[in-house]
């Protein structure tokens, strides 16, 4: 049975606890330069969520390499240390208190080295007996041999100071002076991870550069289709560089058995299906919960991070089929969970019963709105898993895992998950709450139009309109996970004192089930409009939105799905425009 534990980075200091005891065995470099053997180091199981009792003990300086275990790691970076010799004839006054070590060194010990080792500062760690226990990711292969402090900066609980006395115990020497300058390592020694990240278009409103994340703004959130440039972008980490020629996806089943397929398979031996689906953050409209209940952590995204489009590429069931998967024929209690795993080291899993579902369109995507995957959307292949957060669409795409067990990183245990309006981070317990999966219902205001008879084109609308006074267009969509239709879309023009009925615009939708977005729109009279605009939807299993953001606050700011609404005062009144889009802004 293969059970997998991804362990991600952002977690709290309270998960850096070992779950058992590990051993390694270095050798300590003699004051002479030669090698005493030494008996295994036992690192015993211990919580960190506390920095007090921690032993700052220095490990002896290894002079020779040994095998070490190489698993999920966190953000850090192995970087080098030499002991004994003098790596260079020149080499400064070694005391026993300062081990100096070259930097050439540091880059001996990166991915392909048995001993990985990282710099922080002008200090060196080995962090290779660490790896295997530490609640990271493999990410810390993207930066061993060399500096660790930019991937140190992506996670706030790097900050802590417990997490810093847990590298300490890691601690081997320090920089050779004469890598250094004016005290400190060059600017040009410390790698950027985000230094290869595509460029973006600047309509996009960018909350993090790096990583990047940035939603669609109002203004292009009125197609059906939204264009690949300004499809909103939500990255945990770096882009990485990968080669469709090169790449592999590997498949591996239950029993282990592996299978591999480059992108040239998947295109040629299977199928291709082309489903149109909405892609959702768990986090979209969180900024509206913040500001209308009490802060919630996290990217503060408007009503922008959703988009949809058509996507191409093979289904799941289709894989799994060939790679030797009955999916018919299925044994739940060998395979409950099917894991994604992307090459920067993101990792999440759903439910087998949603992947074998062949009406639940899961694919593998190697085209977006009839191209390929742009890279910061996966290229060159993604999971597709219509109708869920966006959160298990995994990009970047490189195996697949058939498990008894739930995916174990951070962003499936962790980060998408929902609690009380009266709980904290302090005091839950995250295992008692389900990763999520489906997304509830869900609309938003995305444009508000003044038709005026004041111009040839705003007489001309409301004549096709077939209204003689000045009138405003709402527009807006409305959206439900798990395939489930919208069936009506409710509009208010004085903040849900009363209610008339938009219109749905019909689509060109594909696939088994409503896995897109509704478009919609109200026209009212002008006359009519009192402060706030108010929106809410209703889905085809008569799930509606909470008209309070208290009632659903939860300190992670999820699934906010409150009737959305938008402000119209005395300055939108005061201006006529050629059915221009009014500026939406949500009311506190």
């Amino acid at each position: 049975m293969t059970t997998l534990f991804y362990r991600l980075g952002g977690l709290s200091s309270r998960a850096y606890s070992a779950s058992a005891t590990l051993r390694s065995s270095r050798p300590i470099a003699s004051k002479s330069g030669g090698s005493l053997k030494t008996p295994s180091l036992a690192i015993p199981s211990r919580s960190f969520s506390s920095a007090k009792g921690l032993r700052r003990t220095r490990p002896p300086i290894p002079r020779r390499v040994h095998a070490g275990v190489v698993a999920a790691g966190s953000l850090l970076v192995a970087a080098s240390l030499f002991g004994g010799h003098a790596a260079h004839d020149e080499s400064p006054n070694v005391t026993e208190s300062k081990h100096y070590i070259r930097l050439n060194e540091v880059k001996k010990h990166g991915k392909d080295s048995e001993r990985k080792w990282v710099t922080k500062g002008v200090r060196v760690f080995d962090v290779t007996d660490w790896i295997a226990a530490h609640p990271g990711g493999p990410v810390i292969l993207q930066a061993v041999g060399g500096a660790i402090d930019k991937y140190w900066d992506i996670f706030s609980i790097h900050k802590k100071q417990d997490v810093y006395d847990v590298l300490e115990e890691y601690f081997i020497g320090e920089i050779d002076p004469r890598d250094l300058v004016d005290g400190k390592l060059s600017e040009d020694k410390v790698e950027d991870p985000f230094v290869s990240d595509p460029s973006r278009d600047p309509r996009l409103q960018q909350h993090t550069a790096k990583p990047c994340n940035a939603e669609t703004p109002s203004s292009c959130l009125g197609d059906f289709i939204t264009p690949t440039e300004i499809f909103y972008v939500r990255n945990h980490l770096w882009v990485p560089q990968v080669d469709e020629e090169t790449h592999v996806l590997n498949v591996e089943l239950p029993d282990g058995t592996e299978k591999q397929y480059t992108l040239s398979d998947l295109k040629s031996r299977f199928k291709p299906f082309s489903v149109t689906a909405t892609l959702q953050c768990t986090g979209n409209r969180r900024k509206h919960m913040s500001d209308n209940a009490k802060a919630a952590t996290g990217l503060q995204w408007e009503a922008g991070a959703i988009s949809n489009t058509e996507w191409t590429g093979v289904r799941l069931t289709d894989l799994l089929e060939d790679a030797g998967f009955p999916v018919n024929d299925w044994n739940f209690d060998e395979a409950k969970h099917v894991h994604f795993i992307g090459s920067e080291a993101y990792a999440g899993s759903i439910p087998i019963a949603k992947a074998v579902d062949p009406q639940g369109d899961v694919i593998l995507a190697y085209e977006m709105g009839g191209k390929p995957l742009s890279r910061d959307h996966g290229y060159p292949l993604r999971a597709l898993v219509p109708g869920h957060t966006a959160a298990r669409s995994v990009k970047w795409l490189e195996k697949i895992v058939l498990a008894e067990d739930e995916c174990q990183s951070a962003w499936q245990q962790r980060d998408y998950k929902c609690f009380g309006p009266n709980q904290t981070p302090k005091d839950v317990d995250y295992a008692s709450a389900p990763a999520i999966q489906e997304m509830p219902i869900q609309s938003a205001i995305t444009a508000l139009k003044s038709i005026s008879s004041t111009s040839d084109k705003g007489r001309a609308e409301l004549q096709r309109l077939g209204l003689e006074e000045d009138a405003i267009k709402v527009e807006g969509y409305a959206y439900s996970g798990g395939g489930r239709r919208i069936i009506r879309v409710d509009i208010s023009a004085d903040d849900g004192q009363s209610w008339s009925q938009a219109a749905i615009l019909p689509d060109q939708a594909l696939g088994h089930k409503s896995w897109s977005w509704k478009r919609w729109e109200s026209v009212i009279p002008k006359r009519l409009a009192g402060k706030s605009f108010v929106v809410k939807a209703v889905d085809d299993s008569y799930n509606n939105q909470p008209e309070s953001y208290g009632a659903q606050y939860n300190f992670r700011g999820n699934l906010v799905n409150a009737w959305h609404r938008v402000r119209y005062g005395d300055e939108e009144r005061a201006e006529d425009v050629d059915v221009g889009e009014r500026h939406v802004r949500s009311t506190k």
